[in-house]
């Protein structure tokens, strides 16, 4: 399946800049791998990527090594621990620990290195568990935070605190952006430890392989969540890097220098996983735990700073889905050294 991820909306800013050096730290991952091909596609090619082994986001020496051996003129913070409710319950203070030292390390040595234009991506998880729908930015830091996930969340916060206070401090140029439930090729598909999608679509395509006649599914079904593919993920971040500070800040909502990134379509976990079903074909029984945590009951983003911007997703759910269903189908040598 061909996945058509040419947005419009790019046409209606200046891409200026393309010989300018582009740093994208977690190339390797889902998004990070997504904004490296899509910012080729737009004729970026000076882009420089360095895996684990050549770099250690974890420490701040080798972080300004590598910036000290490299001219960079732009930022993209892709790199990230992540995981679902399973891994971020289990291993909370692995999560707070990686993506603090993470975030800190890059975005200081961005100040170091006189380095003025960033983005920052963070998640939906920043919002209060108990809060109106859909989300808007300047509900940032008004109630208490969903406890399965506090930990991962507190990190993204703080990313987004460094960006501000480097911006007021400094008048740097960092930008954050906080998308929503994020899926599609190159996720990370293990069982337990991924997002909701990729671990449907692994569990799904194990059970259909191996002829299983019942599928086991975490919590109720009831809650509703909004997804957003990775290549409309790395669309809307190209988009929002080249905006002019002019256009970018005054349409801000809050004080913070992030905007919301979603689809502004939610589907019941039960439909979701329906719809999974259908595009494994997988005819099996559906059996929902109810001792398992749902997470919060709904989690949609007011997405108007990017539709006032001209922005909208291209790539359906249902599409989406089906395209990375057929993707994790004819990759596993990949997805298995990857896990």
């Amino acid at each position: 399946m061909s996945m058509d991820t040419t947005n419009s909306f790019l046409n209606h800013v200046d891409l200026q800049h393309k010989d300018c050096s582009i740093f994208v730290a977690g190339h390797n991952g889902m998004v990070g791998s997504s904004i490296v091909k899509n910012l080729k596609s737009h004729g970026f090619n000076k882009i420089i990527t360095a895996d684990r082994a050549n770099l250690n986001l974890l420490n701040q020496t080798h972080v300004l090594d590598f910036f000290s051996d490299n001219k960079i003129d732009q930022i993209y913070i892709a790199a990230a621990r992540v995981g679902g409710i399973y891994a971020n319950s289990t291993y909370p203070a692995d999560f707070i620990y990686e993506n603090l030292m993470i975030e800190a390390n890059l975005i200081h040595a961005a100040h170091v290195y006189d380095i003025d234009r960033l983005m920052f991506l963070g998640s939906s998880c920043i919002y209060p568990r108990n809060t109106s729908q859909p989300m808007k930015e300047n509900q940032l830091l008004t109630g208490e935070l969903e406890k399965t996930n506090q930990a991962y969340a507190i990190s993204k916060i703080a990313g987004i605190e460094l960006c501000r206070n480097y911006n007021n401090q400094f008048s740097r140029d960092f930008r954050c952006v906080m998308p929503t439930n994020l899926y599609g090729r190159n996720d990370n598909f293990h069982s337990e430890n991924s997002h909701v999608i990729p671990g449907l679509i692994s569990r799904f395509y194990e059970a259909k392989k191996n002829n299983y006649n019942k599928i086991k599914i975490w919590g109720t079904g009831e809650a509703y969540r909004e997804f957003l593919h990775v290549q409309d993920l790395a669309q809307a971040c190209i988009f929002l890097m080249n905006l002019s500070k002019e256009k970018f800040y005054p349409s801000l909502k809050s004080l913070y220098p992030f905007v919301n990134l979603g689809s502004g379509f939610e589907i019941r976990i039960k439909d979701l996983v329906d719809m999974i079903s259908k595009v494994s074909n997988f005819n099996g029984d559906l059996i929902f735990d109810i001792t398992k945590p749902d997470g919060p009951k709904r989690k949609l983003l007011d997405n108007s700073v990017m539709n006032k911007f001209g922005w909208k997703p291209k790539i359906s759910l249902q599409d989406g889905i089906r395209d990375t269903y057929e993707w994790y189908s004819n990759n596993q040598t990949s997805v298995r050294n990857k896990k």
